[in-house]
């Protein structure tokens, strides 16, 4: 997944401070700009991890163009930080799996058009398909 974030640039005395506004409370800084990406995506790591132990839907990345309209974050810096949703949760493990070579090509150009990888997009999907057969036993209501 590809979130956007708003960037607050620093100077000699502040670090940048970075907020990702699809995840609301997930901040960061970095003394350098370089240092603010890498520590950006590891919030958004550890951030996507807590709402997936607390059974919360992870928030699909906006627009950047919609986010940029925002008077909040007039001023102020964007990029888009890949997220791997396979490297959520405990070590990743490798599987063996067999696909039709169709579904396989339709994984991975729909992958690709989501900024994901393989891995990635198969993570968010049975997370998803879940989630929903949770929403299905409890009624309707959604899994928490």
């Amino acid at each position: 997944m590809r979130y956007p974030i708003a960037i607050e640039t620093g100077d000699k005395r502040h670090a940048y401070g970075v907020v990702v506004p699809d995840l609301p409370g997930c901040f960061s800084a970095g003394d350098t700009l370089e240092e603010t990406l890498t520590n950006a995506r590891e919030a958004i790591l550890l951030h996507l991890e807590g709402l997936l132990e607390d059974q919360t839907s992870l928030p699909q990345p906006s627009a950047l163009a919609t986010l940029q309209r925002k008077r909040e974050f007039r001023g102020w810096t964007w990029a888009v930080v890949d997220v791997d949703l396979s490297e959520l949760g405990e070590k990743a493990t490798r599987i063996n799996i067999s696909l039709p070579q169709r579904i396989l090509r339709a994984i991975d150009s729909h992958a690709r058009r989501s900024g994901e990888t393989r891995s990635g997009f198969l993570a968010r999907a049975a997370i998803d398909a879940m989630r929903g057969e949770a929403g299905k036993r409890s009624g309707g209501r959604p899994a928490k």
